[in-house]
């Protein structure tokens, strides 16, 4: 987690001041009792209003309390941000929880358009072969299948490589649109 909170640390110092403003507006709307933190029903409660039911997930609420005191300061909401933006928010497909750091997902998912789950495991589920899957999946970490990924799309033909990229790009900007929308797409 702390790979994605210094992720979301950055995320934020760059964004315009507008777009800061929307996330310090998303605090307050989200402490309802103005005590300068957030419940864990606080934060239940707004985004099941919201429609980001994916994001009500306990393990997420734990992650995102570094300090572990039961509830979110602003600092630990940025992290909420950042990953309600980015589409970040995966659940082991295994075990249910958040996955915070390197995860696993199925190759021939991933790179399949017909399947609607790219099912991601986290590493504890993996090595210990806790789940049930197709025989044959290969599963690759998240960094692997990133790089993969634009190997292969350089590797394309040149006529073709523009439409590879674009293509991912678009995949990407698609999925980060529903995440923010609240779809889930695992």
């Amino acid at each position: 987690m702390e790979e994605i909170r210094r992720a979301a640390e950055a995320y934020y110092k760059h964004l315009p001041e507008e777009k800061k403003k929307s996330a310090r507006d998303t605090f307050e709307a989200m402490d309802e009792n103005e005590d300068g933190k957030i419940s864990l029903r606080e934060y239940v409660d707004y985004l099941k209003t919201n429609n980001n039911t994916v994001f009500t997930h306990p393990s997420l609420f734990t992650a995102l309390d570094k300090d572990g005191n039961g509830s979110l300061d602003f600092e630990e909401t940025i992290v909420l941000y950042y990953i309600m933006q980015s589409g970040r928010a995966l659940i082991c497909q295994s075990c249910n929880t958040f996955l915070a750091d390197v995860y696993f997902s199925c190759n021939q998912c991933f790179c399949l358009d017909e399947s609607p789950s790219t099912y991601d495991l986290c590493c504890d589920c993996y090595g210990g072969k806790s789940f049930t899957h197709h025989d044959d999946a290969i599963f690759w970490d998240n960094y692997t299948l990133l790089s993969r990924s634009r190997s292969l799309a350089l590797k394309a033909p040149e006529q073709n490589r523009r439409n590879v990229l674009r293509k991912i790009g678009t995949i990407v900007e698609v999925t980060s649109m529903a995440v923010a929308l609240g779809c889930s797409i695992m």
